[in-house]
């Protein structure tokens, strides 16, 4: 599979993941958290489906499309893990939450998310959804969307 069909696959994956997520969150209280902002793309998506939600997100730098720059206040900038224990301490809780961060490199993109899935937990409210490019550790996992192949995108609960 070329590379652009790849990411064809994975941009589809997680567009159907967030979109079915919203029903089943529709009913629990708590804020979104987009972790890896890049471009932008997927926090533009969740505020639209989640207007009436705080949606936190967190990453490095801030360079995404001017457009999809998020408020300061919303805005966790610095590596994940500090950002994710600001947020536990904040007293905040999500109901959702996304997880996109990634250097490029499977082995180490694995390992990063194995070792942040604690700290992921933490945040979360019970029952959230957590929705992950990478397999996460220590949640349950549960099935996705119909469609989405195995292992394209990982979908758990808490």
């Amino acid at each position: 599979m070329s590379r652009l069909d790849s990411m064809l696959r994975r941009f589809t994956a997680q567009r159907d993941g967030l979109n079915w997520s919203a029903d089943h969150i529709a009913a629990s209280e708590g804020d979104i958290l987009d972790m890896g902002l890049g471009n932008g793309r997927t926090y533009d998506h969740l505020r639209e489906l989640f207007p009436n939600r705080r949606v936190w997100v967190i990453d490095r730098v801030l360079k995404c499309h001017p457009s999809c720059v998020p408020p300061a206040e919303d805005f966790l900038q610095g590596e994940a893990e500090p950002m994710l224990e600001k947020l536990a301490a904040s007293g905040h809780k999500i109901a959702l939450a996304h997880y996109d961060f990634g250097f490029g490199v499977k082995e180490k993109d694995v390992a990063e998310a194995a070792r942040l899935s604690p700290l992921i937990a933490r945040v979360m409210q019970p029952n959230g959804l957590i929705i992950s490019g990478q397999p996460l550790v220590g949640l349950t996992p549960i099935a996705g969307p119909q469609g989405i192949p195995k292992d394209r995108y990982h979908f758990y609960h808490l």
